[in-house]
């Protein structure tokens, strides 16, 4: 099973756009489940609608429920591991027992891929807590959004310096070189002249147009590629579904 985490230590640079979107086109081809394992609930607000949900991915952690019976099916090939942003409790657990669980990711993974998943993606909060690190441990890799401002290239720097700690301390090696620039408008001077410097980093980059589509898609709880197939961001979108399975 695939196991891929959208991370940088920063908000509003579109990770949730894009571990939904991602996840959605996947499931074209593979069983996909994404993990919202953000306690604000983002994704489990954009894909759940008329469903009576009762249980969370915290409720899953803790053992108060079947990983089954926490599966939200969004297709047949689409599921989802909600996060209850109103009344949930995953941010209650990781300040407490995930300490003494600092696995409990990769086994979470370990009993998906026996539900015979393939690709399992996660939308994480940006920090760098001991939850997001957790999950980090769990993945093959990990690929940062950014948005083409000022700040991102210090971002991607003080990322870069906390995962090195983390495969340091944890003999791991995670992969992670790919970027992908959100909402690149190049009739602004800024975005062109940030977007020159990122093109010198060492990452295999992938560049979404600014593109007011993808809001609206979610704020109808469908993926882009649902609620608009030829919207401009959709290409770019499917080049790098395709780098991610074929990395």
């Amino acid at each position: 099973m695939k196991k891929i985490a959208f991370h940088i230590q920063k908000g509003g640079v579109g990770k949730t756009s894009l571990s939904g979107n991602i996840s959605a086109y996947l499931s074209g081809n593979y069983k996909t489940v994404l993990i919202d394992a953000d306690p604000q609930g983002n994704s489990s607000s954009w894909f759940i609608t008329d469903q009576k949900v009762k249980f969370e991915l915290a409720d899953v952690l803790q053992g108060n429920c079947q990983l089954t019976d926490a599966l939200v099916k969004i297709t047949d090939s689409f599921y989802l591991f909600p996060t209850f942003g109103i009344g949930g409790s995953l941010k209650l657990y990781s300040e407490n027992k995930l300490n003494d669980e600092p696995f409990i990711f990769e086994d979470l993974c370990n009993e998906l891929e026996k539900q015979l998943f393939q690709v399992c993606i996660f939308d994480l909060s940006p920090g760098m807590s001991r939850l997001e690190k957790s999950v980090l441990l769990c993945v093959d890799e990990v690929i940062t959004p950014l948005t083409p401002e000022y700040f991102s290239l210090d971002g991607i720097e003080i990322f870069n310096n906390e995962l090195k700690k983390i495969n340091k301390s944890f003999r791991r090696d995670i992969n992670h070189k790919k970027i992908v620039l959100n909402n690149l408008n190049k009739s602004f001077n800024r975005h062109l002249t940030n977007l020159e410097k990122i093109k010198r980093l060492d990452y295999d980059l992938f560049i979404i147009p600014q593109d007011s589509k993808l809001a609206e898609a979610q704020s109808n709880n469908k993926s882009i590629f649902e609620y608009l197939p030829g919207s401009k961001s959709v290409p770019e979108l499917q080049k790098l579904a395709l780098a991610i399975m074929e990395g």
